[in-house]
């Protein structure tokens, strides 16, 4: 008797196992982005600052990546899932940063408990942004020019633990970072955002602390509405530094823009308060074809220095899509630093002018 229940129970746990097996999956997913880019003032030293850069760029309105999704149904609503991803300079073929994986997690999804996830991710003030009020209704953002995710703090943490929670439209985040390894910065955040109809709106906070306990906190609120072929947004952010955290100003404050030619200067990474207000709207003139107008408005005061800089920014797209899969892409912007803010060739305006194809698979 004893080993017919024994079989029995060998027999449910392979069938179990064989049924979970059957329902994983493993998907590769990436985009391909490449372009050509002329900037003005771009010289390298302040002598040859009027002069202009033309060069082929790795991602004019996306940067290239390659991914790997894996979902496993282990039944009754719950699924392991999991995520790798590589980000690349298309034009050259290297990688983007030091870390090879860019993303690298793995959690458990649950239909009535929510997601939990451990590992290299987005942070939350980058979630609610791109997912609420992003600056383009078809792309999020321009990759080469994107002064909104410097306010989301680096955009992604290291060795975090994010717990998602959804309640029909809304939808809550919490973030934790333990602060370990060659960069020991505790983080702790959350967000919060709605979601119906034409409208969003979102709010997020975040804080990373460094060893010395010294902080950077930051925060983004705003939302988007969408009526018939047009898209609205706004939105403001706010990062604030304590003295003595310039290694942290140095990785979460960045620059402006990423444009290999649009570095700042020393009084750019000079920051103890940045706010920045965002608003723009996308307009789908076909099915093919979408317009979309941002600007960018950003003042910010210095530890080391006296009185603001200020920053305006303004840039235009147009999409035209050839197929779901692939498009191409027009882009102007137009970059004004004022105060002791200026590029490292000391030049105080920018124009730059972006084409380029993306193919996504």
């Amino acid at each position: 008797m004893m080993k017919k229940k024994t079989a029995v129970v060998l027999g449910l746990l392979a069938a179990f196992s064989s049924s979970g097996w059957a329902q994983s999956s493993v998907s590769l997913y990436g985009i391909l982005d490449v372009g050509v880019r002329y900037t003005t003032n771009s010289g390298t030293t302040a002598a040859s600052k009027g002069d202009s850069l033309s060069q082929v760029i790795p991602g004019g309105m996306s940067n290239s990546r390659l991914g790997i999704n894996v979902t496993e149904d282990m039944g009754g609503g719950l699924k392991a899932i999991a995520n790798l991803e590589h980000r690349l300079n298309s034009d050259t073929g290297t990688q983007t940063a030091a870390e090879f994986w860019r993303q690298s997690w793995v959690g458990l999804e649950s239909k009535d408990y929510g997601r939990l996830t451990l590992g290299r991710q987005y942070n939350v003030l980058f979630d609610v942004y791109t997912s609420t009020y992003s600056s383009f209704k078809y792309s999020p953002y321009i990759e080469i020019f994107r002064p909104e995710t410097v306010m989301a703090m680096a955009g992604r943490q290291s060795n975090m633990v994010k717990y998602l929670a959804e309640a029909g439209p809304f939808r809550g985040e919490l973030q934790i970072g333990a602060g370990e390894g060659a960069s020991p910065d505790k983080t702790l955040g959350g967000m919060l955002r709605y979601a119906k109809d034409e409208l969003a709106l979102g709010a997020g906070v975040l804080e990373v602390k460094d060893t010395a306990g010294r902080k950077v906190r930051g925060l983004t609120v705003g939302g988007a509405y969408t009526a018939g072929p047009l898209y609205f947004n706004l939105s403001f952010g706010q990062n604030k530094f304590d003295f003595g955290t310039d290694a942290l100003q140095a990785a979460y404050t960045a620059n402006y823009t990423v444009s290999p030619s649009s570095r700042l200067n020393a009084a750019g990474l000079d920051v103890k308060k940045r706010d920045m207000m965002a608003a723009g709207f996308t307009y789908q003139m076909s099915k093919e074809l979408n317009l979309g107008l941002q600007a960018w408005y950003a003042k910010q005061s210095h530890h080391r220095l006296s009185g603001e800089s200020k920053a305006g920014f303004v840039a235009a797209v147009a999409d035209y899509a050839f197929s779901k899969r692939t498009d191409v892409y027009f882009e102007a912007d137009y970059s004004k630093l004022g105060g002791a803010v200026a590029f490292d060739n000391t030049a105080k305006t920018r124009v730059g002018l972006s084409s380029g194809i993306r193919h996504r698979f």
